[in-house]
Order: structure tokens, then C-alpha cells, then sequence
């Protein structure tokens, strides 16, 4: 199996062009060079096989020299989430334990109280700077540990979801091939490296010998300005983003006819994006990924999607995806279970967390917690993360639904649903909202729009309205703090 994948692409398209990063085009033989020398400076600061390297940084091409050194050294790769606060970062950064930790100038703060040796990125080039010297090279094989990558966080501290190289190799596998990628695609990176967007696409188009395009921080405005220079093949993005882009003056006028399609995934996407790509020609695909096993599982042609706009596809070609019930015996065709995934996509565990992996990982079977079904012709549907659903009055409230509802007003920019508690209904649904710029909605207004489109029980009692929604590292929105600051409040005012 493939381990080494810097090397091999050296080999077969050494001048193809790889990575832009600032301006400049690196092609494989370099994005080689590169990797070569930042294992050697590795191997001399006295990092050896299975020891964590750090990074905390935003997007930078130091991310993929790590990754793609990983397989000259038999380090560790382990990016901290730039998001999560000073204490939180402390306490992940000391369970992983890492042998070295590189720090971007935007981070230096906040990494002022990890006790781990330093190297800032101002400092980067110097160190890979020096000619590389023969390596001690590792006996890696597919199940050696390439990256410890935090899982989205959240409901707590995050978890370090332990990704083998065979688990890499089979995500670029099923990526390229149920996606239909080849050579000449090219897609920009604007979403953050320091999680599993990094194998959205990155990864396996360089699997393709194809080109990835980084940005350092996602502004729609740039990445318009990318898109006309570099020309992409492929647009890859939360829903968040996706409405800040088509929200740019400058969209409607940009000239986006090398785009073949869209992705997006991590949340629902509403339907004034989908209809707003399609005005522009742009097919939108929905995905469905976790880090535990790779952010690309289902596929599904542009017929496909256009035809069940509902459903993620069907499983990609190394994986199998089968709908469960608590006591793991399979679904019928449209009932209602928890979508289980198996095979060699899936991850090898968290890091130093055997109980936590057990709950997951059952005879060979990765338990997403992600509530799903499949049809008559096996095309599936994520309906909501197990933990999210709620019950009202006896009724099963998917928050997905009313967030599409609610998010259809035309004044609204973007919402989350929630389940909180009610003495008499058991519970009910708290809807977080913010509005556009300039925009202005009553909860009276809202309420009778949405009570038009959906079932009483499926209502919110409760409407908030803030100026953004909190999110993680990877533009999910953190239901698990609105959920908490709604009941924090509700103590308050039944003490007060």
C-alpha cells in the first residue's frame, strides 16, 4: 500500500504543478523536496517515529510539509483547533503530549501557556531551510498511525481521532473515484487544515496527481479573485460559507464557468444557496463525512442529487453503510435508525481513549450517532445527529426541518434549532436566529411564517436572536453552548 505518497507523485508527475501558496506554484517534486527537508529538521530537533507533532496555525503550507513528511519520519501529524480557547487548547495539547509544537503568529498568545517546546512559523523556512540528510526511515506499514486530527468538539473537549495511512489511502480512493475526479481538477482550500476537511479533497486529488489551490483564511471576496486566476474545478464548503459567498456583491458577475460542481457538508444547506448556485449553473451535491472515517462516505451524480435533493447518494466503493436499530439489527427501507459505516475508511480509534472508542466501534462497525434511512433503491438520508433529535409531546422533532423552514424568511441569515426542556411537553424547540445586515423580524413575524410550513408540535416555543451563532474550527454551529446558555438563563430567572 501506498505510504509514501510525497515520493511517489515525485516519481510519476514531478513538474506537475501542486500546491499555490502565496503567489507560487510548487509542483510534486518540490512539495517532495520540502516534506524531505522538514523530516530531516525534525529528525535533528530529536522527533522520532510515533511522536506527535503540533501545529497551531491557520491555513499554511507548513500543514501539508507535515503531513506529507509524516511518511520520512514516522511522526505524528496532530493540528490543534485555532478556535478553542486558551484553557482548552492547554488541556487537549496535554493529553496528545507532543514532541514539538509550530505556532503561527496569530496564535502566539494563545499557546503562551502550553508547555511544549516552540517553533513559530516566522522561523519555518530557516528550519527546513538546510539540505536534507539520509533519514532513519521507519517500517510503516497501513495501520501505523499517520495523523491524530481533534474531532469537531462540540460537546466538550474534543477527542483525537487516530487515522491510519490505510485509512488515508482508501478515503482518497473512495474520494477520487465516486466523485469522479481526474488529473485536471483543482480545488481551493479556504476551509480550515487543522481538521478532516484537510482529506475533503486535498489529499485525494494529490492521490489524482491533480492541483489544490490554499488560502489562509476564507474571504469571499479573495476567493472570487482565486477562483478567476486558478480556476477550479470543484467548490468545497460549509453552508456558512457558502452564503457569505453568495451573499459578495461580486458573485453574481463572477465568471465561474470552470466550475463542474459543488460540495458541501457538516450542516444543512438552505434552499436560497442551492437555488443561487443553480441560477449560476452550479450543480450542489450534498456530502456526508465524519473524521472518524473520512469526509467523503456517499456519493451521488448531479441526476442523482437533482432527483432526491434529501440524500447524501450511496455508499462510496470501499465502504458499506447499513441503518440500525438500538439493539444493531438492520432497518426496514424507511425507518428510522442510527447509520453505522464499515471499512477500511474508518478510523483506528481515539487516542488514550479505549472506552470511548468501544462506544463506537463495535465488531468492526463504526456507530456514527447520526439518525439516518435508506429507500427501496439504497439511497440514504441523514435526518439528525442521534443527541439532537427531540421529542415534543411524543413527536420526533428533527431540528434539520425547522432550521430549513426558519432559514427560508428572507430576512433571516442563519439559525439553529434546539431541544430544551418543558415541564409539560417533556421538550421543545428553542430557535436561535440572526438576521441579515440591516434586516429586521419580530418572533411574532417568524413565528406565524414558519407556522405555515411546518406542524404545530414542530414550532419553537422559544426564539433568540443574536448577532452569530457560535461555531467550531470546522463552521459547525455549537448547539451544545446554546443548550447551555438557554437553561444557564432559565436558572437565573427562576432564582431571581
Amino acid at each position: 500500500m501506498l505510504i509514501d505518497l510525497a515520493q511517489r507523485r515525485a516519481d510519476l508527475t514531478p513538474h506537475r504543478q501542486a500546491l499555490a501558496w502565496q503567489g507560487h506554484w510548487y509542483d510534486y517534486t518540490e512539495l517532495n523536496a520540502r516534506a524531505e527537508r522538514l523530516a530531516a529538521a525534525l529528525e535533528r530537533r530529536g522527533v522520532r517515529e510515533g511522536d506527535r507533532v503540533a501545529i497551531l496555525a491557520h491555513n499554511d503550507i507548513a500543514h501539508f510539509d507535515l503531513v506529507l513528511a509524516t511518511a520520512k519520519l514516522g511522526f505524528i501529524y496532530a493540528p490543534l483547533n485555532v478556535r478553542l480557547a486558551p484553557t482548552e487548547l492547554a488541556a487537549y495539547t496535554a493529553m496528545l503530549r507532543p514532541a514539538l509544537l509550530l505556532v503561527d503568529e496569530a496564535h502566539v498568545t494563545k499557546a503562551a501557556d502550553i508547555a511544549t517546546p516552540q517553533l513559530r512559523l516566522t522561523e519555518y523556512d530557516d528550519f527546513i531551510a538546510p539540505p536534507a540528510h539520509p533519514l532513519h526511515r521507519p517500517e510503516l506499514t497501513p495501520e501505523s498511525i499517520q495523523m491524530i486530527l481533534p474531532t469537531g468538539g462540540t460537546t466538550g473537549l474534543p477527542k483525537g481521532a487516530m487515522l491510519p495511512y490505510r485509512q488515508g489511502v482508501f478515503n482518497a480512493a473512495n474520494t477520487v473515484l465516486g466523485w469522479g475526479l481526474s488529473f485536471e481538477d483543482c480545488v481551493i482550500q479556504a476551509t480550515p487544515s487543522f481538521h478532516a476537511a484537510i482529506n475533503a479533497f486535498t489529499v485525494p486529488l494529490w492521490h489524482a496527481g491533480a492541483r489544490v489551490v490554499l488560502q489562509r483564511t476564507f474571504d469571499p471576496g479573495e476567493y472570487l479573485d482565486l477562483v478567476e486566476r486558478h480556476r477550479p474545478t470543484v467548490l468545497f464548503f460549509v453552508p456558512t460559507m457558502f452564503q457569505m459567498l453568495i451573499e459578495h456583491p461580486r458573485f453574481p458577475e463572477a465568471d465561474l464557468s470552470c466550475v463542474r460542481w459543488a460540495i458541501y457538508g457538516g450542516a444543512s444547506c438552505p434552499d436560497r444557496v442551492v437555488q443561487a448556485l443553480a441560477e449560476r449553473g452550479i450543480a450542489l451535491r450534498q456530502g456526508y463525512g465524519l473524521t472518524e472515517a473520512g469526509v467523503n462516505c456517499f456519493s451521488l451524480t448531479d441526476e442523482q442529487a437533482t432527483q432526491r435533493p434529501w440524500s447524501v447518494g450511496k455508499p462510496m466503493l470501499h465502504a458499506e453503510a447499513v441503518v440500525r436499530r438500538p439493539d444493531g439489527s438492520p432497518c426496514a427501507a424507511g425507518e428510522l435508525g442510527e447509520l453505522t459505516l464499515r471499512g477500511p475508511h474508518v478510523f483506528a480509534g481515539y487516542f488514550e481513549k479505549p472506552e470511548a472508542t468501544a462506544e463506537v466501534l463495535k465488531d468492526g462497525w463504526l456507530w456514527t450517532g447520526d439518525l439516518a434511512t435508506v429507500d427501496d433503491d439504497g439511497f440514504f438520508a441523514i435526518k439528525a445527529r442521534r443527541k439532537e433529535m427531540f421529542i415534543s409531546g411524543g413527536e420526533n422533532v428533527f431540528p434539520a426541518e425547522v432550521e430549513a423552514a426558519v432559514a427560508s424568511h428572507p430576512a433571516v441569515n442563519e439559525c439553529a434549532v434546539v431541544g430544551v426542556p418543558d415541564e409539560r411537553w417533556g421538550e421543545v424547540g428553542l430557535a436561535t436566529v440572526s438576521l441579515k445586515p440591516d434586516a429586521d423580524l419580530s418572533e411574532q413575524e417568524l413565528k406565524a411564517f414558519i407556522t405555515a410550513k411546518l406542524a404545530r408540535y414542530k414550532v419553537p416555543k422559544h426564539f433568540s436572536f443574536v448577532a452569530a451563532l457560535p461555531k467550531s474550527g470546522a463552521g459547525k454551529i455549537l448547539k451544545f453552548d446554546i443548550r447551555q446558555e438557554f437553561e444557564a438563563r432559565h436558572v437565573q430567572e427562576e432564582e431571581a
